[in-house]
């Protein structure tokens, strides 16, 4: 049995509690730290004068009507405007010391997945799990660090639809070479659990492109999918971006623009990858989250 124990505020010292601090972690280890204090004017202006937007903003007013709408296309967003994707972008090439402005790409936009083999490894395999029904973390409203567990039901309903933009620079390094991106779709049929992959075949050697495949039925009932990034018997680089897996009317993948790929459990409460997880990673092969250049 757990062993619960508690610490009661003394009176006279309950509104100086409530001015100083406030409660943290609550699942793992309970904590109590300092409360965030509203900034002053000076702090702010201090912060502003630090922050990129001023200069992006200059950089977002000297472009013409047909530069701004090459990055509106480019939006990921439900309602498209192009300026939120250009200060992500702009952003990050400030950040890493890169001079100029990126071109509108509809393939990525600014941080994007990486996958790296070099020797001694020549194989690399991560996943993604969606199984029917699973946990995720959400953040209490009102609250700066307090988490809570949210169940998210997952149906798979055919047809189920993967998709990927990327870029391949890869060399082959062993008798069965190649790069893939698939669903290993789980089915039922007469009382057995059978496999049934949908996949995609990656170019060794290829510029940005993007490449989709369908699944619109099975023998028995689909059930649920897992996704796989795999490369086998190669040396070299990925990049992906854009990646999804769209059923029931909505796309599944968590982290779909890459934004950071290699956070993989999170904390208390998980069951399935914040975002993606390995599955074979030898010493020499990585993934993670990049700006590409």
């Amino acid at each position: 049995m757990a062993k619960v124990n508690y610490q009661s505020i003394p009176a006279g010292l309950l509104e100086a509690y409530k001015r100083a601090l406030q409660p943290d972690e609550r699942f793992i280890i309970p904590t109590i730290k300092a409360k965030t204090v509203i900034m002053s004017l000076a702090k702010i202006a201090g912060l502003t004068r630090q922050s990129y937007l001023p200069a992006v903003s200059v950089i977002w007013k000297t472009f013409s009507t047909v530069q701004k709408a090459a990055w509106k296309t480019v939006d990921t967003h439900s309602r498209q405007h192009g300026w939120r994707t250009f200060l992500s972008d702009q952003c990050k090439r400030i950040k890493f010391g890169l001079v100029g402005e990126a071109t509108p790409n509809e393939f990525h936009q600014d941080m994007v997945g990486q996958l790296k083999i070099v020797a001694p490894a020549d194989e690399l395999k991560i996943g993604q799990p969606h199984p029917g029904t699973y946990y995720v973390r959400r953040k209490v409203s009102g609250t700066k660090s307090q988490y809570e567990p949210i169940p998210v039901t997952e149906q798979l309903a055919l047809p189920l639809k993967i998709s990927l933009s990327y870029k391949s620079q890869l060399y082959a390094e062993g008798p069965d070479p190649y790069a893939i991106f698939y669903a290993d779709v789980r089915r039922l049929y007469q009382g057995n659990n059978i496999s049934q992959l949908l996949q995609i075949d990656l170019a060794l050697l290829q510029d940005w492109e993007n490449l989709e495949a369908t699944l619109s039925s099975v023998v028995g009932e689909a059930v649920s999918y897992n996704l796989y990034l795999h490369l086998h018997d190669v040396s070299g680089t990925v990049l992906v971006d854009n990646i999804k897996a769209e059923h029931s009317g909505s796309n599944w993948v968590r982290d779909t623009f890459c934004k950071n790929i290699e956070q993989d459990f999170t904390r208390a409460y998980y069951q399935v990858p914040k975002n993606w997880a390995p599955v074979t990673m030898p010493s020499g092969s990585q993934f993670l989250s990049v700006y590409p250049t």
